[in-house]
Parts: structure tokens; C-alpha cells; sequence
């Protein structure tokens, strides 16, 4: 069984993986924040549900910087 992109332990093509969904709004209309863990370099930031399986690390592999949540 495969997890959903938005479901906390998927890890996508990119070695991201969601850790959390902290209570923040996304910045697109209706999407809220997760925070990920780059498989790699374990750096976490957060990124918004829709952009989830394409997130690149942005700390070691060129990803766009992270969005705001909080700790």
C-alpha cells in the first residue's frame, strides 16, 4: 500500500519525506504548510501539499527555499 503524497512518512522521487502538518495556511488559495526532512542532508523546511512530489531539498539540491511554520 502506498502512501499519499500528504500523509506523514511518504518520501518522494527526491528522497523528501513529510514529517508534520503544522496548523499553517499554504500560499496558494485552500493549501496548508508541511514541513519535510531532506533524506540527505536531513535539513527540514516546509513546503506547500500541491508541491510535495517534485520538492528538492533546498539546502542540498537546489530546491526553492522553504516556507514559513512553526517549530
Amino acid at each position: 500500500m502506498s502512501l499519499g503524497t500528504t500523509e506523514l512518512g511518504y518520501v518522494n522521487r527526491n528522497d523528501q519525506m513529510v514529517l508534520r502538518k503544522p496548523d499553517e495556511p499554504g500560499t496558494d488559495h485552500l493549501q496548508k504548510t508541511y514541513v519535510l526532512r531532506c533524506l540527505e542532508c536531513e535539513h527540514e523546511y516546509g513546503a506547500k501539499g500541491t508541491d510535495i512530489p517534485a520538492c528538492c531539498c533546498p539546502a542540498c539540491d537546489g530546491g526553492r527555499p522553504g516556507l514559513a511554520y512553526a517549530a
